[in-house]
């Protein structure tokens, strides 16, 4: 089998090429830039979603194709509609010429709520196409991930190490070590009725998610301190992301667009939507995870 992974060079995608060796799987990754090394079974196709070329020979013969790809975090609606929605609708013009019989694209819990956000909104058009492409496809929706090799949550490590975490408004929220993402996507591969035309929310297996001062006070503990976990108010935010643009413009970590959806008090994965667990059950509990995401921080020499 060949597998045929999009975002094989960004934080989700290097966890799922890393679970596709353990499984012995021949995987085919596309990249902009190659990396100089590569895993057991797998080669590299130079390109981007822009690149109908490069996604053709991505695509050909490959029994499922694994789209990560996307833009997280873009200046306007234009960034986010390139990113995510036509670059999904490459992808899966590629996948469809090259009949393809499996795909899975990884979404996010914030297409639950596109209104919230243009990030939100990109990602529920790219469900749409999918799930209009004919072929058989699973969408996974996953809640907030973390684990080694994260920049997003990772300034909320190093905020800890001073002992404060800022959190958003009271909530909840779901979380999932990026290693039991990758194992959920390798164990989506197979063709199955009950992942057939599916959407799922997997998570960590905590019922109910997190409260942000529960997440907030975990953090600490796992980098081994007592921490304040302030609810910033949303206008609190606002003003943040306003500063961050100023001061960091295109690279600004927390924008407007992403204050949309930190605001709202609901990101838990919902058990309505969650994997059949013969298939697939987290094996990474969140305290165990963050605690092994803060030593590997250490280890790194990022805190």
């Amino acid at each position: 089998m060949t597998v045929a992974v999009t975002g094989g060079t960004g934080f989700v995608g290097r966890a799922l090429l890393d679970a596709l060796e353990r499984d012995f799987l021949e995987t085919r990754a596309l990249a902009r830039k190659v990396p100089e090394i590569s895993r057991e079974g797998q080669s590299w196709i130079k390109g981007d979603l822009a690149d109908d070329d490069a996604l053709a020979r991505l695509a050909g013969n490959a029994e499922a194709v694994i789209h990560v790809a996307g833009v997280t975090n873009a200046p306007d609606a234009a960034g986010f509609h390139a990113g995510n929605v036509a670059g999904t609708m490459a992808v899966c013009r590629a996948a469809q010429a090259a009949g393809v019989p499996r795909f899975i694209l990884v979404s996010s819990l914030s297409a639950r709520e596109p209104g919230l956000s243009r990030y939100g909104k990109s990602k529920r058009q790219a469900e749409r196409i999918v799930a209009a492409s004919g072929m058989d496809w699973t969408i996974v929706r996953p809640p907030a991930v973390y684990g080694p090799h994260d920049g997003e949550l990772f300034e909320l490590f190093r905020s800890a190490k001073w002992g404060v975490v800022p959190m958003p408004p009271a909530g909840r929220t779901s979380l999932i070590h990026v290693r039991d993402l990758a194992d959920l996507l390798v164990a989506l591969i197979p063709q199955d009725d009950r992942t057939s035309h599916r959407i799922f929310e997997p998570d960590d297996g905590k019922v109910g998610g997190w409260t942000h001062r529960e997440l907030g006070e975990a953090i600490g503990r796992a980098v081994g301190r007592r921490v304040w976990t302030p609810a910033l108010p949303a206008a609190v935010l606002r003003g943040g992301a306003r500063i961050d643009g100023m001061l960091r413009g295109g690279g600004a970590r927390l924008t407007a667009d992403r204050v949309g959806y930190m605001i709202h008090p609901d990101w838990v994965a919902s058990p309505d939507a969650a994997v059949p667990k013969d298939i697939w059950q987290p094996r990474i509990g969140g305290t165990a995870g963050l605690q092994g995401t803060a030593d590997w921080y250490r280890r790194e020499g990022w805190l």
